[in-house]
C-alpha cells in the first residue's frame, strides 16, 4: 500500500509540474507579456554579436579618456577653442567608424550660442583678523578652502560679510532673506539650493523650486546692491551661473564658514536647521571683513556645439524611430587650474564611443536607428541638451529612449538613475547584465523636480524615457582638478559599454 501511495504522489507531482509549465508557456505567449526579455536576433546571431561585444576593450576606452583629459583641450569648457578641438576629435572618430553625420548642414556639429568666462591664476579669498589694533590676513587654500566663481566678474573687493541664508526673496511664500538687513556694498554668504527638499516634500518644493537656481541667487544679490558673494558650495568649480561685470564671488567650504561664524554666538548647522524647520530667515551681520580677488575674462558671444552621429535602421517603419545614447563632452575648463573632467565626463564619452564603434562594425542590420550625441554646455546649465530638444535631429515622439552616460568611469558598482521610472527599458538592461556581464547595478527612482543636473532630466521633461548611468564605490573627485586619469577604473567602463551594446541591439530590434 505504501508503494502505491508513493507512486500516486509522484504521478500527482508530475502532472502538477506539467500543468505549471503549460501555464508559464501560455502566459509567455500572451501579447505584451515578456517573462524573459530575450531578443531572437541575438540568439540567432549569438556568436557574432558576442565576438563584436568583446571588441569593446577597457584599454581602448582608457585611451579615449586619456585623449580627452590631455592639456590641449584645457578642460573642454564649451565655447572655447579647446572645446571645439575636442569636438573635432570626436567627429573624426565617428567619421572613421563610418557613423553618419546628423548635425547642421550634413556635418557632425549642431551649433548654439553659449557665453563663457575664463578664470586666471590671480585669485584669492582672505579673512581680515583684528589683532591688538592691527589687522592680519588669513589667506585660504585653493581647492581645499575656496575655488573662484567660474562666472565671476574680474576685480578685487573688500567688504563686511553678511549671512543671508538662501538669498531668496519670495513674497508669495512670505519669505525674504534680505528683510531687515542692508547689503549694499557688502559681501554675502549664501547657501545653495532651497530650504525645502524635493524628496521630503515634493509639493511644497515645487513652490520653492524657482529660487533654488544659482542664477536666481546671484541675480537677486546684485539686485539688492551686494558687490560680492561667498557661496557655500563645495568648494567646487561650477560655470552654471549668471555673469555681472562688477560682481565678484567665490565658492567656499566648511573651514571658511566656520571662521565666519566664529565669535558670532551662532552655529552654522543650527542656523540652517532653523531656516529649514521654521521657513523663516535667519540673516545677520557677521562682523567679519573679507577680501575676494578674481581675475577673469568674459566672452558673451561664445559658440558651442553638440556632436551628433547615427546608424540608420533597416526596417521600413521602425527605422523612423531611434534609440539614443548620450554623454556630455564638456567640463569646466580652467578655474584657474585645468579641471580635466576624467570621470565627469570623458568616461561617458569614451563608453558612448566604444558602443558606437561596436554597433557600426556589427554584421547584422538593426531595425531602429541609433543616435549618438555628445552634448555641449551640460556644465553651463544643461544648454546643449535643451537646444537639441528644441531642434531635434529626430522627432522627439519617435525617440524610443535616451540612455545617458555621466560619470561612469570611477567605481566598482553602477547606478541606473530613473531605472525604476522606466521599467520596460530597465528590464532590457538588467537582462543584458544578468545574462552576460554580471556587474552590480542598482536602479533608482528619480522625481526630477529640482533644477536640471543631468541631460537626461531635460529628456524626461520632454516625455522621452531616459535612464542615466553612473559609477560609484571608490574614491572620487567632483569638479576639482583631482578628477584626473588616476581615478579612472577601466573595467567598469568596459562592463557598462558591453552591457549597453547588447541592450541597444535588443531595443533596436524589438517589434
Amino acid at each position: 500500500m505504501e508503494y502505491i501511495l508513493q507512486g500516486a504522489l509522484i504521478n500527482f507531482k508530475r502532472k502538477t509540474m506539467i500543468r505549471l509549465i503549460a501555464v508559464i508557456i501560455s502566459v509567455a505567449l500572451i501579447p505584451g507579456v515578456n517573462l524573459y526579455p530575450q531578443n531572437l536576433a541575438i540568439e540567432k546571431n549569438r556568436e557574432m554579436i558576442l565576438e563584436t561585444m568583446h571588441s569593446i576593450s577597457s584599454h581602448t576606452l582608457m585611451e579615449y579618456v586619456e585623449e580627452l583629459v590631455s592639456d590641449k583641450y584645457a578642460g573642454r569648457l564649451t565655447g572655447t577653442e579647446e572645446y571645439d578641438e575636442a569636438a573635432n576629435w570626436l567627429a573624426n572618430q565617428f567619421r572613421e567608424a563610418n557613423i553618419r553625420a546628423l548635425g547642421d548642414n550634413q556635418s557632425y556639429f549642431q551649433k548654439f550660442d553659449i557665453p563663457y568666462t575664463l578664470v586666471f591664476r590671480e585669485c584669492f579669498v582672505s579673512l581680515h583678523i583684528p589683532v591688538n589694533g592691527d589687522t592680519i590676513l588669513k589667506n585660504y587654500e585653493y581647492v581645499k578652502e575656496f575655488i573662484p566663481g567660474s562666472t565671476s566678474g574680474s576685480g578685487e573687493i573688500t567688504a563686511e560679510v553678511i549671512y543671508a541664508g538662501y538669498g531668496i526673496t519670495a513674497p508669495e511664500l512670505d519669505y525674504d532673506d534680505y528683510k531687515g538687513i542692508d547689503v549694499k556694498g557688502k559681501i554675502l554668504v549664501l547657501e545653495r539650493e532651497a530650504p525645502v527638499s524635493d524628496r521630503n516634500n515634493p509639493e511644497l518644493f515645487k513652490k520653492w523650486r524657482p529660487y533654488s537656481f544659482h542664477q536666481y541667487k546671484l541675480d537677486n544679490a546684485v539686485k539688492h546692491g551686494a558687490k560680492g558673494m561667498l557661496y557655500n558650495y563645495g568648494p567646487i568649480g561650477n560655470p552654471n551661473n549668471s555673469y555681472h561685470p562688477g560682481f565678484i564671488y567665490s565658492h567656499i567650504g566648511d573651514s571658511v564658514i566656520s571662521d565666519l561664524f566664529s565669535g558670532t554666538g551662532k552655529l552654522h548647522r543650527e542656523v540652517v536647521t532653523a531656516i529649514q524647520e521654521k521657513l523663516q530667515p535667519q540673516s545677520f551681520r557677521t562682523g567679519k571683513t573679507v577680501t575676494i580677488k578674481n581675475t577673469t575674462e568674459h566672452h558673451p558671444d561664445g559658440k558651442g556645439s553638440n556632436v551628433i552621429g547615427w546608424i540608420g535602421g533597416n526596417d521600413p517603419e521602425l527605422k523612423k524611430e531611434t534609440v539614443m545614447i548620450g554623454a556630455h563632452l564638456d567640463h569646466l575648463g580652467a578655474c584657474y587650474e585645468i579641471m580635466p573632467g576624467a570621470n565627469d565626463n570623458a568616461s561617458g564619452v569614451a563608453v558612448m564611443l566604444g558602443i558606437a564603434k561596436a554597433l557600426a562594425m556589427l554584421e547584422m542590420p538593426l531595425k531602429r536607428s541609433i543616435v549618438f550625441i555628445a552634448f555641449g554646455a551640460e556644465e553651463q546649465s544643461i544648454i546643449g541638451s535643451k537646444f537639441y530638444l528644441e531642434n531635434p535631429a529626430f522627432p522627439t515622439d519617435k525617440t524610443v529612449c535616451m540612455l545617458n552616460l555621466d560619470g561612469v568611469g570611477n567605481g566598482t558598482k553602477l547606478t541606473a538613475i530613473a531605472g525604476k521610472n522606466y521599467t520596460e527599458i530597465w528590464n532590457v538592461v538588467e537582462w543584458a547584465n544578468n545574462e552576460y556581464i554580471h556587474r552590480s547595478i542598482r536602479p533608482t527612482d528619480f522625481p526630477n523636480l529640482a533644477r536640471p543636473r543631468l541631460d537626461a532630466a531635460r529628456f524626461m521633461w520632454a516625455g522621452i524615457p531616459s535612464i542615466s548611468f553612473s559609477a560609484y564605490g571608490t574614491r572620487s573627485a567632483y569638479h576639482v582638478p583631482q578628477d584626473n586619469i588616476d581615478l579612472i577604473t577601466p573595467e567598469i567602463m568596459e562592463d557598462l559599454a558591453q552591457m549597453l551594446f547588447l541592450a541597444v541591439i535588443e531595443m533596436a530590434n524589438r517589434e
